[in-house]
Order: C-alpha cells, then structure tokens, then sequence
C-alpha cells in the first residue's frame, strides 16, 4: 500500500540516510541519544497497565501486529508514531514506559516514556479517569534522572539529558474526555477560546519546567482534526457523513494557542529549540481522501469497539472475531486511534518539520 505520496517519501527517505551519516560520524546508533516521552495515548507505550483505569490497550486485538503480535498497552495494531520515529531515528529499542519493569539499568540510557493514555495538560483530566496526571509525569521524569545518574555516571547522563529528544503530546483528552463532556467545566470557560488559554497556560509552565531540568530539543503535538475522529462523530451523534466543523475549528484554535505560545517560550528560553507539529493538515487529507494514501476505510474502525463509556473508544475484547482483517486498510484502528499504517504517514509528516531540532 502506498502511504505517501512519492516526493515525500523521497524526501523522508533523504532525511533518514542524512541522519544515518551524522549518527555514523557521532559513532552513535541514532543522532539523539535518548527519547523521552510525555502525553496520553498517542505516546503511551504501556504505562496504564499499572493504573486502576478503564483505558487500557492490554488486551487482544490490541497489538496484532506489533512485533510478537501480542498487546503491549500500546493504542494501536502496530507501531505508534513515536515508535516509528524512534526506528527512523536509529533507535534498536524503544524507550520503556516508566511503570514497566523494563524501566530499569541500561533500558534507561535510551530514555523514558511516561505517556498515560487519558491524560491531559489539565491534571484533573487524568485524575477523573485515573490516569498519570501532566504533574506527575513531570515527578516521574526528576526520578528518571536520578536513575539515569546512577546507571550512565553524572557527567554521561547530563549529556544525554541535554541532548535527548523530548516529545510532548496531549490535548485529546482535556477536550474529548473532559471539556466536551464536563457541564461544570464548561460553566468555568464558556468559551472554547478561555479553555485554549486555561490549557496553554499549563504548556507553558511545562516546558519551563523541562527546559529548567535540562531538556533542549522538544517536539510538541497538538491536535488531530478531532471532528473526523468516530468517537468525536458519535459523542456529538452527528446526522451526516463527514467531520464535525465545529469541532476542527476548535482543534486549529488550540493548535494555535499552542503555537503562538511556543513562539513566545523560544524568546524567553534562549537555548531552547521547540518546533509544535502541524498534524493537523496532514491527517486531515488523509481522512477525507484516504483512496489517495491507499486506505480503503476512513469512518469506522478496524475493531470492534464497545457501545458506552470508555469501552465506546476502545476494541472490545469479547468481539474479535469482529476485527477487519487487514488493519493497513484502515486510517482508524479504533474509535479514536490510528493504525499502524496512518501513524506511519503521521511520524514521516512528524519528521519532515522536525529537521531543526537536530
């Protein structure tokens, strides 16, 4: 199946071998050495598998077509985008998510990931579905470099925190587990654009807070065309085929807070470079034209999806044998999350903007 069209594969492969010649002069596997990962269930590789939370992702179909073909915790078929990144970049291993036992001694010189599906940059949008809220993954990551210390010495791991990629990825959550769904929240901001700018201030105090821990290097991803999504279709039980306008108007004014915030943090935070990933055009086409990509299937799910509450976003365990058999068709794998096939289209757009954070 052809998931790109020709010149931007060309340009993703250019920009593959470009980093394979730098990672070679640097005599390093991948021209960063460590990922560290913050976000909800775009990032999180498997950190909700030790949390009492109804988003979990560790369970069949879930990870089909991951490597051994078993569930990892991972929203998806396959690969996430930040794997897909990490393979791309040179990575032999992903970072581990924090809660595994796998984040342990040498695993930890790759990095970490601290991703918590459900999660937002509102702490009470993972507390009311019991997921790792925005502050405490910020604990997690302090604790990480004390262990990352021990394990690689203290000047090593300095460098490695200085020189590390950072990916901050949330929004999702706050709106479509929170906001939309919240009277009492939408009582406080009565307008989407008081709600852009309660979350925006929250980014900003992040990555201050990263850039005061050592990070450099920071990719930020914002909103999806949230309005195409099924989940988001069914919540607003639209009528019609197609996406909701509203509810894309709302994800580009975020993204926009989201920007022009970043734009101010560069100027305050001099050695910082953070680039904010515009995802939003490229799965929007892929959404609406996905004969174009090769996809077969943009308004439904590869899974079998449950019918109320979380289980409405996420495969159902107990339906299979529901479950389409070639998931590379689809652009979604369940009703919020993307297969593996259109995250692979996201990472390559991902890596395409994100040449200046080398």
């Amino acid at each position: 199946m052809a998931i790109w069209g020709g010149g931007a594969a060309a340009l993703v492969l250019s920009l593959a071998l470009q980093l394979a010649a730098v990672a070679d002069a640097q005599e390093t596997a991948s021209i960063f050495p460590a990922m560290i990962l913050f976000g909800d269930s775009s990032v999180d590789s498997g950190n909700n598998n030790y949390l009492p939370t109804a988003f979990k992702a560790n369970y069949p179909p879930y990870g089909k077509d991951f490597i051994g073909h078993q569930p990892t915790g991972r929203f998806c078929n396959g690969k996430l985008p930040t794997d897909i990144t990490a393979d791309i970049l040179g990575f032999k291993t992903y970072p581990p998510a924090y809660l595994s036992p796998q984040a342990k001694g040498k695993n930890l010189l790759v990095g970490a990931n601290f991703g918590s599906a459900a999660a937002g940059y509102d702490d009470t949008t993972a507390l009311i579905n019991h997921a790792i809220p925005l502050s405490q993954q910020l604990e997690y990551y302090k604790e990480y470099r004390v262990k990352l210390a021990k394990v690689a010495g203290t000047k090593k791991a300095a460098g490695i925190i200085k020189d590390a990629l950072y990916i901050v990825g949330f929004g999702t959550a706050d709106f479509l587990q929170n906001y939309y769904v919240n009277s009492t929240l939408k009582k406080l901001y009565t307008t989407p654009d008081q709600y852009f700018t309660h979350l925006a201030t929250f980014f900003s105090s992040f990555i201050k807070d990263l850039y005061g821990l050592g990070a450099r290097r920071i990719g930020v991803v914002p909103l999806p065309p949230l309005g195409c999504f099924p989940e988001t279709i069914a919540l607003f039980r639209f009528p019609k085929h197609g996406c909701i306008h509203r509810v894309n108007k709302d994800a580009k004014g975020f993204n926009d807070k989201i920007n022009t915030t970043a734009i101010t943090l560069q100027k305050q935070l001099l050695a910082l470079k953070i680039v904010v990933f515009d995802i939003f055009k490229p799965l929007h086409h892929v959404i609406t034209s996905p004969s174009d990509y090769g996809f077969a299937e943009a308004g439904k799910s590869c899974c079998q999806t449950g019918k109320t509450g979380p289980a409405s976003i996420l495969c159902d365990p107990k339906s299979i044998g529901g479950t389409c058999r070639n998931a590379s068709e689809y652009v979604f794998w369940d009703n919020i999350h993307l297969s593996q096939a259109a995250n692979q289209i996201l990472a390559e757009s991902i890596l395409l903007q994100g040449t200046s954070l080398i």
